[in-house]
């Protein structure tokens, strides 16, 4: 009995512990669940201006989009609301001493009003007619560029040197046809686009050559087309003859009449 009571306690002793040990298993995991409920909810905390701090940086992020992408349409290259002709260069025959011309087609080919501008580096040996105009939708002109050619340093041919005057061409679309002043481009500096940059060429006079022959041309058409603006407009209604009013037409008519009626009033007895 006594060793039936040992093995009994024995037992008993056994499967306390072991029922402690069970029990221990079974506690664990709350113990870790715990644990892991006080640390998710901890790192939810933490993370909450976490996630602040992320709409701080969306929104900066956002902003650096915006300005990379002006910054991106600001380098796009222009579209273009002039053609010219010639289209980056402007040639000028060489005749040191002297004043010399080119010329340059401009053509609207926008579907809008166009104001254009001329600029130079030389403002005092260089200068424009038209120095800018506004243009319709398709519309055309030819510029006359002026310029006076200085003599070449050390005896040297000036068609062989670079010349460092440059001219700019400017446009600006306006809302419709209107006096042309050059303050628009002043007041509306954001809209104002940069056309071309025009080198200056230097020609020989005595060579004939395509460049030559052309600018010739141009300038034959820049100055018949001066010679039109001069004139005055032509009326096109009839004209008007002395105060009475009356036709050429009619004035003859009425001339016919009357010597018919003197000739009846000869006849007559």
């Amino acid at each position: 009995m006594a060793v039936a009571d040992q093995k009994s306690s024995s037992s008993s002793s056994s499967s306390s512990s072991s029922d402690g040990k069970v029990w221990g298993f079974f506690k664990r995991p709350f113990r870790t669940s715990g644990k892991a409920a006080v640390t998710t909810s901890s790192s939810s905390w933490h993370n909450a201006p976490h996630h602040h701090s992320n709409a701080q940086g969306d929104g900066s992020n956002q902003n650096a989009a915006n300005s990379v992408s002006s910054v991106a349409r600001s380098l796009l290259p222009t579209r273009r609301r002039l053609k010219l002709d010639p289209n980056n260069k402007l040639y000028f025959p060489c005749e040191p001493g002297k004043q010399v011309r080119s010329a340059i087609r401009i053509k609207n080919t926008s579907k809008s009003f166009v104001a254009f501008k001329f600029q130079t580096t030389a403002p005092k040996s260089c200068f424009m007619r038209p120095p800018g105009a506004i243009l319709s939708p398709g519309e055309s002109l030819i510029a006359t560029v002026f310029k006076f050619v200085e003599a070449p340093e050390k005896n040297e041919k000036l068609v062989d040197q670079k010349s460092r005057v440059k001219f700019k061409i400017m446009s600006l679309k306006v809302k419709g046809p209107m006096e042309y002043v050059p303050e628009l481009f002043d007041e509306q500096k954001d809209q104002v686009a940069v056309e071309q940059i025009l080198r200056v060429v230097f020609l020989d006079p005595e060579r004939s050559t395509p460049a030559m022959e052309k600018l010739k041309r141009q300038l034959a058409d820049a100055d018949a087309a001066l010679e039109a603006r001069k004139k005055p407009a032509e009326e096109t209604g009839p004209k008007i003859i002395g105060e009475g009013l009356v036709i050429d037409e009619w004035k003859e008519r009425r001339e016919r009449y009357l010597a018919r009626q003197q000739v009846e009033g000869v006849d007559s007895p």
